[in-house]
């Protein structure tokens, strides 16, 4: 077999359930055949995910930028990898020599280069949030599906083994039916709530601001959308929510499978408190509650997420824990027989309270999840043909984590109760929400 024909024959099955006839071959795999790669990103996140994966010994063949001075010193260390400004051009001159890409823009650009990549039948490793809105999201996971690639976001901690034992506690049953959920995060780390700047100054030389817009509306450039401060405008990023939920909400669901409400076509109603949007960027904090029906036989549970310096509550927290000593962030399931509380944003630490009753607790070996081999080590294996599938795949997890993330934009963006309509995809009653669920693009931008 071609190494270009190998490498296409990934196969995979099941939701995250990482399947594993040969475990050993997955831990450690030395096929001479190496991934050809290309970045569509290639500064800040994009940068390290090169690093990341270069490490690992893949080759790196194309990298593409808009900002050439924020790509600088990624070019520098990979003086072979060719270079290019749009990844359209990219895609076009070199589809025969890549075999996966990673997407690390701003949200706004993850769905065009995301779904370019994959009609082309390559496999794509993309940041979080998957895109910045619902509709794309439920793009991805069609054209994903269609195509058969090998897909994963990049929600790191999904990779970490303390997530998925605090997953599996939860499955067991250990604290019994879980109803309420708190999750809390100390982002924004960057400014929301400002007004659109009025001064117009220049486009400085290294940067392509029409790409960087990419399907976004046409505005002016300036400093204050860029770089990394776009996550809290409306029209590039998803604010505090939809930057960090993924990540920290990403094992309360999981645990709770409120993924299958959706996979299951369910309503689900969000409501949203905030400082105030006014529809240029993100409230300065916000409160927003998710209301889940059942799931299977899963009790309905309500889920409260808190961010720019909202935590929970003192009436809702276990007395071991107090308003004052949370850390910046963190989440609390809270169930029937007990309370897991994970501080921090990835899970990758967690405990039972109350701590007395839960004091001779051991950790269980992971037996209804498999051992993980590393997040990204995930996507190389699988992309190499290795019996083993992403958790954080398109299909069966990632667009629906991002949908319900996103969500709760829809709610703080409307300034109403969203009920949601998981069958039809589509807020019920409320046509204005038509354009936020999935925005028209800027001519010569598609899907």
């Amino acid at each position: 077999m071609k190494r270009r024909e190998f490498i296409k024959a990934a196969t995979f099955s099941g939701i995250g359930l990482l399947i594993l006839r040969n475990p050993k071959s997955a831990w450690s795999y030395q096929a001479n055949n190496k991934l050809n790669m290309a970045f569509v990103g290639a500064g800040g996140q994009g940068g390290g995910l090169v690093g990341a994966f270069s490490g690992m010994g893949e080759n790196i063949v194309a990298l593409c930028d808009v900002d050439d001075q924020r790509a600088a010193k990624t070019y520098e260390r990979f003086p072979n990898a060719k270079k290019f400004k749009d990844f359209r051009k990219m895609l076009d001159e070199m589809a025969n020599e890549i075999d996966a890409v990673v997407v690390a823009t701003p949200d706004h650009t993850h769905a065009v280069a995301s779904v370019a990549a994959m009609k082309l039948g390559k496999h794509v490793y993309c940041e979080k949030p998957l895109t910045w809105s619902i509709g794309e999201a439920r793009v991805m996971r069609e054209v994903a599906m269609e195509k058969k690639v090998v897909t994963q976001m990049g929600n790191q901690g999904m990779g970490d083994n303390r997530l998925r034992q605090a997953v599996q506690v939860v499955w067991s049953g250990v604290i019994g039916q879980v109803r309420e959920i708190h999750i809390w995060s100390n982002r924004p780390i960057w400014p929301q709530g400002m007004d659109r700047p009025t001064d117009t100054p220049p486009v400085p030389p290294h940067l392509d601001w029409d790409l960087w817009l990419g399907p976004a509306p046409w505005r002016p450039y300036h400093p204050a959308y860029l770089p990394f401060v776009w996550r809290g405008w409306c029209d590039f990023g998803t604010g505090a929510l939809g930057d960090m939920g993924c990540h920290t909400m990403n094992m309360p669901v999981l645990a709770t499978k409120l993924h299958e409400a959706i996979i299951e076509g369910k309503t689900i109603v969000v409501e949203a408190e905030h400082s105030g949007c006014n529809q240029e960027s993100y409230p300065k904090w916000s409160i927003v509650k998710y209301y889940f029906p059942e799931r299977g036989n899963l009790p309905s549970l309500t889920l409260t997420w808190y961010d720019g310096g909202k935590k929970p509550p003192a009436e809702v927290l276990p007395p071991e824990l107090s308003p004052d000593k949370l850390p910046g962030s963190g989440a609390l399931l809270i169930g029937n027989k007990g309370i897991l509380y994970s501080p921090g944003d990835y899970a990758s630490e967690w405990r039972l309270l109350p701590s007395e009753q839960f004091k001779d607790f051991q950790p269980p070996e992971l037996t209804m999840l498999p051992r993980s081999p590393g997040h990204h080590r995930e996507f190389v294996l699988a992309c190499k043909g290795e019996n083993i599938k992403p958790m954080s795949n398109f299909v069966d997890y990632a667009a629906y984590l991002t949908e319900i993330v996103l969500l709760g934009n829809l709610a703080i963006r409307l300034g109403q109760k969203v009920v949601w309509d998981s069958k039809q995809g589509r807020v019920i009653g409320n046509p204005n929400a038509e354009p936020l669920v999935m925005r028209p693009y800027r001519e010569g931008w598609r899907l």
